[in-house]
């Protein structure tokens, strides 16, 4: 049986990821393996929101 889905997508998440994975590899390429880790402790968020318990 086959959905016919009515209501057009108004973000795509997987193409999102796909983008910033994308844009992550071309800043990080050529960088040493210490440069890539401060990159990504630069960019961890200050705040996280946890989940409900």
């Amino acid at each position: 049986m086959k959905t016919e889905n009515k209501n057009p997508k108004d973000f795509d998440a997987v193409q999102f990821m796909r983008q910033v994975r994308d844009k992550i590899s071309a800043d990080i390429c050529d960088l040493p393996k210490e440069q890539i880790l401060e990159y990504f402790k630069q960019r961890v968020p200050k705040e996280r929101i946890l989940p409900a318990q």
